[in-house]
């Protein structure tokens, strides 16, 4: 494994569709169900938010770049072996001869279970080391789309003021993912909800779940509800878990998403919904989504990763310039490929699979039932859409 960093990167960035920042580890998964004081062996993989949405990203035919540190050990050369084997470039990605790569352990069972054990060890890792001077600030601004978590935010002061510079409005800055990512384990002596709250206001694209929204900020409104207490985003995207996908855009007199996926400009201060200025009319009605996708049918074989597949899926139709409900609807599809596959990792859907699937009528869409492998299905749509 060559060694990466900057005494042998490219010294100037190349332009890719997406570079995502964040901490990746070794996973290991058990070989069998129980409590990780029984399971016997594991089998070692990889996982990251971050770099997960990168390699779906990638696969999905996208140019994408993972910037992070890793330890100058072995788990950090399978971490950049394994992701640059997805097509990721890890040229940036910076060797910590002084902290190890972090890793962690998991049972079989679903994260959401009473019986999911999790044993992170991450504390003092090459990626919790991650700042303003201790990554590759050009490496990492150099994309149409720069995606983040709120993961990265809590790994320490550095890593949170890391954040807090990439999300600052900025001249040229590339269009802002952020996932939102409320791990509370890892807030426990932090201002974590306020925190995230912040770094989304600062965001183009934000994703989070109804059940994130309620746990961090006590709001338990539904949708529309997050959207008055997140008006800054151009996209807000509240995942409601097995039911639904909304997506709530800017209304007139807001932001508007540029094609070409660049960053789009800010509204001026006091624009009303006429798009002229001034106070909106009174009285003010709930934001209502632009867009909205029921969620598949699934045979879910494992949970890990659906949200980061989903922000793949989302963020390669934006790319793409497709509709807000297009979008969502192959933010669906990706995760599906994760529910029906061990893992953090898996393949999407190939293109014109997916893009065949997301333009169904509702009814068919409706209909349509996932199981494992189905992502190479070789049929038509009318073979594709499988009843129970």
């Amino acid at each position: 494994m060559t060694v990466t960093g900057p005494g042998n990167a490219p010294d100037a960035p190349h332009v890719v569709d997406v570079v995502a920042l964040g901490e990746s580890m070794v996973t290991f998964l058990p070989t069998r169900p129980g409590r990780l004081a029984d399971v016997p062996s594991f089998d070692r993989g990889i996982g990251g938010a971050e770099s997960n949405t990168a390699c779906a990203l990638a696969a999905a035919g996208h140019t994408t770049r993972w910037v992070s540190r890793v330890g100058a050990d072995g788990f950090g050369d399978h971490l950049l072996e394994t992701i640059a084997g997805h097509g990721v470039d890890v040229s940036y990605v910076r060797r910590d001869p002084d902290r190890p790569t972090g890793v962690y352990f998991r049972t079989a069972g679903d994260r959401a279970g009473d019986t999911h054990e999790v044993a992170y060890y991450r504390a003092g890792s090459a990626a919790s080391a991650m700042s303003v001077t201790g990554v590759d600030l050009d490496a990492a601004g150099a994309g149409r789309v720069l995606h983040l978590s709120g993961i990265t935010a809590a790994l320490s002061d550095g890593c949170l003021a890391l954040l807090r510079h990439l999300t600052a409005p900025r001249p040229g800055r590339p269009l802002i993912s952020f996932d939102v990512n409320h791990r509370p384990g890892l807030w426990r002596d932090g201002p974590g909800p306020e925190v995230l709250l912040e770094l989304a206001r600062g965001a183009d694209i934000v994703f989070v779940g109804e059940d994130e929204a309620e746990s961090a900020w006590g709001i338990d409104g539904g949708p529309s509800s997050i959207r008055a207490a997140l008006p800054e985003p151009d996209i807000l995207v509240v995942k409601q878990g097995a039911r639904r996908a909304v997506a709530f855009g800017r209304t007139a007199g807001g932001r508007a998403a540029r094609g070409d996926g660049g960053p789009p400009a800010r509204a001026e201060p006091g624009a009303g919904n006429d798009g002229h200025g001034g106070t909106p009319p009174a009285p003010v009605r709930a934001p209502r989504p632009a867009a909205t996708a029921p969620a598949l049918d699934v045979d879910v074989v494992a949970t890990t990763g659906a949200g980061d597949a989903f922000a793949a899926g989302f963020l390669s139709a934006t790319l793409r310039g497709l509709p807000l409900r297009t979008r969502l609807r192959h933010g669906h599809l990706t995760a599906a490929a994760a529910l029906t596959a061990p893992g953090d990792l898996a393949a999407p859907p190939a293109r014109a699979l997916a893009d065949r699937l997301a333009a169904l009528d509702d009814t068919a869409w409706g209909r349509l039932r996932l199981g494992p492998g189905w992502t190479h299905a070789d049929q038509g749509p009318e073979e594709e859409v499988r009843t129970p």
